[in-house]
């Protein structure tokens, strides 16, 4: 029996990364529509595998969403590779006390429409985010408790409790000022219809599922844009996004896969951009009653059950590591000896599976996104084989990004789901946010009082060094709990046209002026 599912696996495996080599290589010729810039046009154009959700800068997760409006707008101050912080819309900050911290802004910011940018803006923007629990980011900011205007200029920032990552979250997702009277003025739905903000670039169109449109603001407070015209376009289809690279239609295409780097490389005028990203790829898991994987010894069989290793080295040619943490190395209060490590023992999973009473197998629903991240469809695909290896059935729920998040803002998928989380704050705080109790509730409904302990502590905690521990000892604990099962961390690989220079980022947002034209 052990023999047969290894030749099975083996051969899933092939036939997955012959499949991707086939569908990759397809059509090289310019699909119809599709307009091929000269070496010296100042459009860029940048091909993402999904569309943008929306324009609330509040009711989004997704990294690639945040990747567009970081173009549109500011944040108060920007997070530098080292660690520290600069002005942004912010001239200069300082903490106060414990939970007070002052801000000034920069004199003469305005709007795409003429306005100015004023502490009332801000107030507006911080507020609303931190005292409505509906929104998906409400959980990143609801440690404000007010947000105090001086003057027009000046305005301070108070929190319930120490906030140790403020400054982290001020300058990630989220955290864009938004026109306060522009929004009062003509209500929510014209403001995501025709969105403004302050930043280098501004709107002029989105076609749902095809493409947003952005044009340069010739008014900008900061340095004058790069380019006239910019345009992120959705191509789900790997093999369409390479072709439109390889034929000058786009001049950056993300999340290209494998099987075409070294075609991508050999043709004249286009190479892969690699980077390694804060993206960890994992299962989602139900802990709640009712739920088969409710039971720690299956979560446990699942995570034992897959070789991780062998999905990075058959899918992305060995890019990416493996981890048992989301905190990874790089971010504050990673625990680095989860890292690097995997768990893959199917033997010890089909006797867990025994232990729990499901000898005779059990049957769960995997969901996961088709396109949104590199070779997802296939992993789950892989991960589904591993899992039916050692007695689980899996029924594969294939989902467009659109209808993926959906299904994840409300709560409703099944027993499991994949999913890749990247950490914009560079905190545990934020990676480890959605595994304290209130938060999981509806979700993965977990609830280790000794976690929540440590979370909850953590915090709140100015004194790094036990902050830091703190979150190190709750990693562990999740690790062994397994509310979210852990699988790699991924690289990002970009296919860049040679007409322009570009170095990815790790936190994966594409800012547009950091884009050269040769």
């Amino acid at each position: 029996m052990k023999k047969r599912w290894m030749l099975l696996l083996a051969s899933l495996i092939t036939a997955i990364v012959l499949a991707g080599c086939s569908a990759d290589s397809a059509s090289e010729e310019e699909p119809e529509g599709t307009e091929t810039e000269t070496s010296d046009s100042k459009t860029l154009t940048i091909a993402n595998g999904t569309d943008m959700v929306t324009f609330d800068i509040h009711d989004h997760n997704t990294t690639s969403t945040e990747a567009i409006h970081i173009n549109m707008f500011n944040y108060l101050i920007k997070r530098q590779e080292d660690g520290s912080f600069e002005p942004d819309l912010a001239e200069s900050w300082e903490n106060v006390d414990d939970t007070t911290w002052a801000f000034k802004l920069k004199e003469g910011v305005t709007f795409h429409n003429g306005e100015e940018l004023t502490a009332d803006d801000v107030k507006f923007t911080l507020e609303r985010v931190a005292n409505d629990n509906t929104l998906l980011e409400y959980g990143n900011y609801n440690q404000i408790a007010e947000v105090k205007v001086l003057d027009d200029l000046n305005f301070e920032i108070v929190t319930k409790s120490p906030e140790p990552a403020l400054l982290n979250r001020l300058s990630r997702l989220g955290s864009s000022i938004l026109p306060k009277d522009y929004i009062e003025e003509n209500g929510w739905e014209t403001f995501l219809e025709s969105p403004i903000g302050t930043g280098p670039y501004k709107f002029v169109e989105w076609i749902k599922d095809d493409r947003v449109v952005l044009e340069a603001n010739t008014d900008y407070f900061g340095q004058t844009p790069k380019w006239e015209k910019v345009v992120f376009r959705s191509i789900p289809e790997d093999s369409t996004r390479v072709s439109e690279l390889l034929t000058g239609g786009v001049d950056i295409a993300a999340n290209v896969p494998p099987t075409d780097w070294g075609r991508i490389n050999d043709n004249e005028g286009t190479s892969v951009a690699m980077s390694p990203t804060q993206r960890v790829m994992m299962l989602v898991a139900r802990t709640g009653e009712g739920s088969v994987t409710a039971d720690p010894k299956v979560r446990e069989a699942i995570d034992l059950a897959i070789n991780k290793q062998e999905i990075l080295d058959s899918l992305m040619d060995g890019s990416g590591t493996v981890t048992r943490t989301r905190v990874t190395p790089g971010n504050t209060g990673a625990n680095e000896e989860l890292y690097g490590q995997q768990v893959f023992d199917p033997e010890r999973a089909k006797e867990l599976l025994a232990e729990a009473g499901y000898a005779d197998g059990l049957e769960l629903t995997l969901s996961s996104p088709q396109g949104r991240y590199l070779k997802d469809s296939e992993s789950a695909e892989l991960i589904a084989a591993y899992l039916e290896a050692v007695g689980i059935t899996v029924n594969l729920e294939f989902l467009e990004w659109s209808s993926f998040t959906e299904r994840y803002a409300s709560k409703s998928f099944n027993e499991l789901f994949l999913i890749g989380y990247g950490n914009s704050m560079f905190d545990a705080a934020l990676a480890l946010e959605r595994l304290q109790k209130e938060p999981a509730e509806g979700e993965t409904d977990y609830d280790n009082p000794a976690v929540e302990e440590l979370l909850q502590a953590a915090e709140s905690n100015m004194n790094e060094e036990e902050r830091v521990q703190q979150y190190i000892e709750a990693q562990a604990l999740i690790a062994e709990d397994r509310p979210q099962i852990y699988l790699y961390q991924l690289d990002a690989a970009y296919g860049v046209n040679d007409r322009v220079t570009y170095e990815p980022r790790l936190d994966e947002m594409i800012m547009v002026d950091d884009i050269t034209l040769n």
